[in-house]
């Protein structure tokens, strides 16, 4: 194809940003307010694989537009690739940086060229972004699910690792296709959302670090490196041009079985890393506007830890971001966001925390945006921690890293642990109870992606992170872990069978607390890293989901199942307010009762290790027909002797009968009401250390 086609050019528009087409060629506009010189560089072959790319220089006093550049291709062809390089004055002003050699991507670029997991990505050094439009979708009439908070749980997922492992059964192993064929796994565990870890393009081959075993290189395996807010992340799909189908599928199909979507985003900084990584696009579009710069030396203001910080409150930042999330729920059909490190969005341009956020505010009330969930993990790398303070919006729900912490003290033996226990259970009210808002902006979990899984939370006290290729600095020291008697493996029978003990009683506080539970990917089934809390850079077995656990540890799969089904039934572990001493109906009845080993006496000093709580029936917000006493023991190494209330409500055939013993064997760990034990009133019943036991009176 001659390049000659491409030379017929005017001076196009400054609006819309990024590339847009109409019946004679292809607009394209970039923000660029400092840069002085702007040439559209074109590979005219659909595969961007030309030996040398066309070059058109913008002119200044036609191409140009206040701060926005712009240009007008005149052709037919719709399928090219294309990037930009700019030139500008690096010494005018602190903070710039100009690098007028690299292919930069246009930051509204809707796609970049597809390419295999592991190639090379080009960026920088070759035109990668497509102006080719996406063949229609059809989305055979979906619609959201809308599922209420309430009734929603959510299971944390990479897309690569959920399915890349040899035991996953799936045709399209580490792909969007992968996950589809796994969404019938997904109904019978009885989720109601998949949180997915970043799916916008980033270069996994950007890791400077190797395994110091084999010098193999590692690879940049999470994703939070991003280098579009846009593009899907092609490396997903195993069929060329194929991502963006593949995916849409993957939300179509999960909307038929009433699943939602939620999707990680990554706007707090960008993988552009600090001045020594790869300039792929913002840093050479305008440095000093994209990220927080030092106002005296261009330093990078680094609250990520990763190098830069992304400017959240520009107006500019801001509506890239705005637009990127209207783009996700319009065309990609999702149905929520997660948003790493989103603490940085509350500070200013230099830095200073922000009583409130020009960003968060817009997020929060824009109206494309008015339906989905919004999910803030409230806290940054350089000590900004805003759990419970990250917005008065009630929109905004939070990862309760507090829950985390003082749960898993608990089930680690600490002191002084069984006050914070109860306000965790009962929905965090120290920290959500203003506002407007309720347990329901809690969004509960004891492990997430970044950390030690289930399964090694109570079998490591120590990180193994060795092979990650930084000699053990990287990943959290702090892991309010225990190993239950024996660090890692081998260990003996009586280790297993306390490990897996602990597992259950885990599941069992985080399904029946108040608030939002989230599960992460295979702790339903024991899944290990080896140790290793910090997997970001391990593309291999440490992180591929093992499925034969499934059936190896299939009573551990079945108890999860049975739990979720538990607290999707009763609406007394789902409320929608807080607990306030009465019922529903406000008739002087308690909606939940507190006690330590004796009815009537509780224990909250830095010695106990027990917790029991009654959840009366009366104390629903919707019609309930059973009232729950739960009994916890965290000591290491003894029982504890629980006696057992009166019945709230005993009328009727009224009686107590035990259906969670996280100590019994599967089955018996959990069974239906119908084939359970009864228990009496006043008696006495042994809770196993480390476990829980659950009583349930129906009418």
């Amino acid at each position: 194809m001659s390049k000659q086609i491409y030379t017929r050019t005017s001076a196009g528009r400054a609006f819309p940003l990024g590339p847009s087409h109409d019946p004679d060629g292809i607009n394209f506009a970039l923000f660029c307010p400092r840069g002085t010189r702007v040439t559209l560089v074109i590979d005219p072959r659909p595969d961007g694989k030309s030996a040398d790319f066309l070059q058109i220089g913008l002119d200044p006093e036609t191409n140009r537009s206040d701060d926005i550049w712009h240009i007008k291709l005149h052709t037919t062809e719709q399928a090219l690739c294309y990037g930009y390089k700019v030139d500008g004055n690096n010494g005018t002003d602190h903070g710039l940086a100009f690098y007028p050699g690299r292919i930069l991507i246009d930051p509204y670029a809707k796609r970049l060229k597809d390419r295999r997991w592991g190639l090379s990505s080009g960026y920088g050094s070759i035109p990668v972004c497509l102006t080719e439009q996406q063949d229609p979708f059809d989305w055979q009439g979906d619609t959201p699910p809308k599922t209420p908070l309430a009734e929603t749980i959510i299971y944390e997922l990479h897309v690569r690792s959920f399915t890349r492992h040899s035991t996953s059964g799936v045709t399209s192993p580490g792909s969007f296709r992968g996950v589809t064929e796994k969404i019938p796994y997904l109904k019978q565990l009885g989720v109601s959302a998949v949180e997915l870890l970043p799916l916008t393009e980033w270069d996994e081959r950007d890791n400077r670090f190797h395994n110091p075993l084999t010098g193999q290189r590692l690879y940049n395996f999470w994703g939070y490196s991003p280098v579009s807010f846009f593009a899907l992340k092609s490396g997903y799909c195993q069929q060329k041009n194929s991502a963006d189908r593949d995916f849409k599928t993957l939300v179509r199909t999960l909307h038929r079985e009433n699943i939602e979507v939620i999707v990680d985003m990554v706007y707090n900084h960008s993988g552009e890393n600090d001045y020594e990584g790869n300039t792929t696009s913002f840093r050479g579009i305008d440095n000093s506007i994209y990220y927080l710069t030092d106002q005296t030396d261009g330093s990078y203001l680094n609250f990520s830890g990763c190098g830069n910080t992304f400017n959240c409150n520009n107006p500019v930042c801001l509506e890239i971001i705005l637009q990127s999330l209207r783009f996700w729920v319009t065309e990609m059909h999702v149905d929520g966001f997660r948003f790493d490190l989103a603490a940085i969005f509350n500070r200013d341009e230099k830095g200073a925390v922000l009583d409130e956020s020009p960003l968060v505010e817009a997020i929060a009330g824009d109206p494309i945006l008015h339906d989905v969930k919004l999910i803030a993990e409230a806290w940054d790398a350089s000590g900004l921690y805003q759990v419970g303070s990250f917005s008065k919006n009630p929109r905004w729900l939070e990862w309760n890293g507090r829950y985390r912490d003082d749960v898993r003290r608990f089930m680690a033996g600490h002191d002084d642990t069984v006050r914070t226990l109860a306000t965790r259970i009962a929905g965090s009210s120290d920290l959500y109870q203003s506002h407007n808002r309720s347990p329901l902006n809690s969004v509960n979990f004891i492990t997430c992606h970044d950390g030690f899984t289930l399964y090694d939370l109570v079998s490591y006290e120590n990180k193994l992170n060795h092979l990650n290729g930084e000699q053990n600095r990287d990943g959290e020291a702090h892991n309010l872990s225990w190993n239950s008697g024996c660090e890692g493996a081998p260990c003996s029978a009586e280790t297993t069978q306390t490990r897996f003990r602990r597992i259950r009683t885990f599941a069992a506080l985080l399904l029946l607390s108040q608030g939002i539970p989230m599960l992460t990917a295979g702790d339903e089934f024991g899944r290990s890293q080896q140790g290793n809390n910090n997997s970001w850079c391990q593309d291999n077995e440490i992180s591929w989901i093992d499925w034969s656990l499934a059936e190896k540890n299939a009573g551990l799969l079945r108890f999860f199942r049975e739990c979720i089904a538990l607290r999707r039934k009763y609406p007394l572990f789902r409320r929608t307010s807080f607990f306030n001493g009465v019922d529903a109906n406000h008739i002087h009845r308690p909606d939940i009762t507190w006690q330590s080993l004796e009815p009537g006496s509780q224990d909250w000093s830095a010695e106990s290790r027990t917790l029991a709580f009654t959840l009366h029936r009366t104390g629903a917000e919707e019609w309930c027909d059973s009232d729950f006493f739960v009994m916890i023991n965290g000591s290491r190494e003894h029982s504890a002797e629980f006696t057992v209330p009166q019945i709230p409500h005993p009328g009727g055939n009224a009686v107590w009968r035990m259906i969670m013993d996280t100590a019994a064997q599967s089955p018996g760990d959990i069974v239906d009401f119908e084939n359970s034990t009864a228990v009496e009133p006043a008696s006495s019943v042994a809770v196993p250390f480390m476990g829980l036991i659950v009583l349930q009176s129906r009418q």
